[in-house]
Parts: C-alpha cells; sequence; structure tokens
C-alpha cells in the first residue's frame, strides 16, 4: 500500500496493486442484477405484462361502450400505450415490447376507426390484426420463459 496526502490533513491510503483494487471495486458499484437473468426474468416480464393487462381491460371495457362513449376509453389507452413506449426494458424484451406496443397502437387505430365509423370490413380487419399481434405477444413470453406453445396446448388439451 501506498501512502498519499493531499489537500487534505487526512492520508489517502491506495494499494499498490491497483487491478485487484480497481475489479473488486467496480465490482461492488457495478452490481446491478442482470434483468435477463433466469431468476430476474419473470419479475421483468411482469412489470411489461402490467401495463398489457391495463391495456386489455380498458380495451375491453370500450368494445362494450356506445360510439359516442368510446374517445374517453381511447384516452385511456393512449395514457397506457405511452406509459409502455417509456418503459424501460432490458435487452431481452425488446421483441416483447415491440408486439405489445404493435398490438396497442392496432386497438387504438381500430377504435379511432370505429369513432369515424369505419364499415365493418376495416374493423374486423383491425381486430384481426389486434389479436395476431395479442398473439405474438403472449408466445413471445411463453418462449422467454421456456416453454413451448406445443406442450402447453398438448397439456391443456387432455381432459
Amino acid at each position: 500500500n501506498v501512502l498519499f496526502t493531499a489537500c487534505s490533513d487526512q492520508p489517502v491510503v491506495v494499494p499498490t496493486n491497483t487491478s485487484s483494487f480497481l475489479t473488486e471495486t467496480l465490482a461492488l458499484s457495478t452490481s446491478t442484477p442482470d434483468l435477463c437473468a433466469r431468476e430476474n426474468l419473470e419479475a421483468s416480464i411482469k412489470e411489461v405484462n402490467n401495463l398489457m393487462r391495463e391495456f386489455d381491460d380498458t380495451s375491453q371495457l370500450a368494445s362494450n361502450l356506445s360510439r359516442e362513449q368510446v374517445p374517453d376509453s381511447i384516452s385511456e389507452m393512449q395514457r397506457i400505450r405511452r406509459a409502455a413506449e417509456d418503459q424501460q426494458v432490458p435487452p431481452c424484451l425488446v421483441t416483447l415490447k415491440k408486439y405489445q406496443i404493435s398490438h396497442m397502437n392496432t386497438v387504438i387505430n381500430t377504435m379511432l376507426a370505429f369513432v369515424g365509423g369505419a364499415d365493418a370490413n376495416t374493423l374486423n380487419s383491425g381486430l384481426a390484426q389486434a389479436r395476431q399481434q395479442h398473439d405474438l405477444y403472449t408466445l413471445e413470453i411463453l418462449k422467454l420463459l421456456g416453454f413451448t406453445p406445443a406442450a402447453i396446448i398438448t397439456s391443456t388439451a387432455t381432459p
């Protein structure tokens, strides 16, 4: 160890083996958990999925409203989508977030088309696309958690 004094009355002790000192110091200061690690992944997914569940609840309620009542629900869905867009996710959840935002955008655009008086084909097409995007979102969660869709379908289909 080397003893230094600078603009202070207190001596500063710096280890002579600075590489191990720096390694240990950096290890202590960067001990942020890996949010993509198996033991943290479920909690990371839950944060993303909480917004999706809130969005799904809001859109389900909106689908049972009259055309005149839907705009307030659209505003609420847009608020949730903005929160999802602003949410920071670890690299392993980028695809999940992409599917989530795509789904939310499609639902909002379909609801806006409904309020604007779009024809049934346009609305049905938007709903089908939103369902497909939601399915991609769900499949991504299963993939992240290590499940295979075939195994889940088989196990739930058995009486």
